[in-house]
């Protein structure tokens, strides 16, 4: 990748990062929820989710796989943790997903998160095998920085798929309403899915330590605590017995 295209696309992604905090923290993104009409034409949800998430899985495999130091073992390792996730996310998750009749990934959203997964995907793959020199000693793997951001990673993921699974089991085949998730992290937080990506891509970041992860954290954390709040707001205006202590994303505080 040459460096000018490497700069420009990093730039890029810290900016979509600033753009959608503000602009989430008044708007809603249209879908699950908050899904309605006036944001054109959508796809089938399944459909959109596996072509929304293919970029990021992609892209990390081929770039990763273009630098001289792509066998070197933190690399190797951070490369293997983010294509587990992309992998699960592109090909299995989407085939979890119990959607209510009738709804649709907007084609809107769904241009905007591919393009942003593919830059992602390539800016992440290029720094760990070629950019990222001081991960390609295999000292780096004893380095407090990765051994944290590892820990974080391992946290955050195995949180979000909890969370995810009790948000799957809520809604049995055929049904299409909302129900008060009780559990895991929903005993803290509306949505511990999001806290889980958010702690996932942080500790990837600190593993890596790396401007790519970094502004793959800001990105997540700008995109999900918005949305936090939005679907906070949104179960406490439709349960009356929702539970008042618990918050929207961060334990005790927010």
């Amino acid at each position: 990748m040459e460096q000018h295209i490497y700069d420009w696309l990093l730039q890029g992604v810290f900016a979509a990062a600033a753009a959608f905090f503000l602009i989430l923290m008044f708007v809603s993104a249209p879908y699950g929820k908050q899904e309605r009409e006036g944001w054109g034409p959508g796809v089938n949800m399944r459909f959109g989710w596996f072509i929304l998430e293919l970029p990021s899985f992609a892209c990390m495999l081929w770039f990763y796989w273009q630098g001289e130091h792509r066998l070197a073992a933190a690399p190797l390792l951070l490369f293997t943790l983010f294509e587990i996730h992309y992998f699960h996310r592109t090909f299995i998750y989407p085939l979890q997903l119990r959607v209510k009749p009738g709804a649709r990934y907007r084609v809107i959203l769904l241009l905007f998160g591919m393009v942003f997964n593919a830059a992602n995907g390539a800016l992440n793959g290029w720094f760990l095998s070629q950019l990222g020199t001081h991960l390609h000693n295999s000292s780096w793997l004893s380095d407090p920085r990765f051994i944290i951001g590892i820990m974080l990673f391992a946290g955050g993921f195995a949180l979000a798929k909890q969370s995810d699974a009790i948000l799957r089991n809520l809604r049995q085949p055929g049904e299409s309403g909302y129900k008060i998730p009780y559990g895991g992290g929903y005993r803290f937080v509306s949505c511990p899915n999001y806290l889980g990506e958010i702690l996932q891509w942080t500790g990837f970041a600190v593993a890596g330590w790396s401007l790519p992860a970094l502004a793959f954290a800001c990105f997540t954390a700008a995109n999900l605590i918005p949305k936090a709040l939005s679907s906070h707001r949104w179960y406490r205006e439709h349960f009356g017995d929702y539970p008042p202590g618990r918050k929207a994303i961060i334990p005790f505080l927010l």
